[in-house]
């Protein structure tokens, strides 16, 4: 599934409903995010107002001119049958392209990719070009009414983080970030409330790339060329079969956005910046 946008500037929505395996009973006890490893703990927002999980859209516009590509790696519980008849929700290409061109880039990954692709996930996240975050196992929207997704109930949606971030440990992640994106970009009070136990950092965007389900490379790429002002988060996607135009886009905007002065990092140094 391809995370989609609340906003008009999108260049796609989502065309049916998702379905997804029910998520791991709720653990009140046991955090979200991995177990601490021995590197530096990575940046996160304090909580929001009322204690809330804290929202990032974009770094700071004065402190130089970067901007945070991040990839949403979808896949639902459903959609089994289809990568086993030979659809392809990984996108290898892209993640060589980035490695050739020596792009930082952070990964939302849902938990039924990593495990469909454990061996890529993997590799993605032991590779310190990269970072592995957080969107979700079943890819249930948070709310209602978000593009035609079910809806993950209240009481579930902890466990829901909590199943994506094992099924990164399963597959070999070393160090998944306390990063989280909400399926579809959707989220209100009650999905911040339900989260603020798990320690994440909701991470959303300010660059729309319109990759999703795209044909004209072209024209993903100048939205996103438009787009991007200095602390940008542009969201792009790592599936094949949905967003085919990808690797080609990264190509085209990464040398474009070097000459204009821009340097690329990850989600954490914007955070932590």
């Amino acid at each position: 599934m391809i995370t989609l946008v609340r906003r008009v500037t999108a260049a796609c929505l989502l065309g049916a409903a998702l379905t997804a395996c029910a998520a791991a009973p709720r653990q009140a006890a046991r955090p979200a995010r991995p177990a601490p490893s021995t590197t530096t703990a990575p940046p996160t927002l304090a909580p929001g107002p009322g204690g809330l999980t804290p929202v990032f859209t974009n770094g700071s516009r004065g402190r130089g001119r970067t901007v945070a590509l991040t990839f949403d790696a979808d896949m639902t519980a459903d959609q089994g049958a289809r990568a086993a008849a030979g659809e392809h929700f990984d996108n290898p290409g892209l993640i060589s392209a980035l490695r050739a061109l020596k792009v930082p880039a952070t990964v939302f990954m849902t938990g039924r990719w990593a495990e469909e692709y454990p061996d890529q996930a993997r590799s993605i996240g032991r590779d310190p070009l990269f970072e592995v975050a957080n969107h979700s196992y079943s890819h249930y929207a948070f709310t209602g009414d978000c593009y035609g997704l079910p809806t993950v109930s209240a009481d579930r949606m902890r466990a829901d983080v909590e199943r994506a971030y094992a099924a990164f440990r399963k597959a070999g992640v070393p160090d998944a970030r306390p990063y989280f994106r909400f399926p579809g970009g959707c989220y209100d009070r009650r999905a911040l409330r339900e989260l603020t136990p798990a320690g994440v950092t909701a991470v959303q965007w300010d660059v729309v790339s319109g990759d999703a389900f795209a044909t004209d490379a072209d024209a993903v790429s100048r939205q996103v060329l438009e787009g991007v002002r200095p602390g940008s988060v542009v969201v792009l996607h790592c599936t094949r079969s949905a967003a085919p135009t990808t690797e080609r886009v990264v190509r085209a905007v990464v040398p474009e956005l070097r000459a204009r002065g821009f340097r690329f990092v990850k989600v954490s140094e914007l955070i932590g910046s």
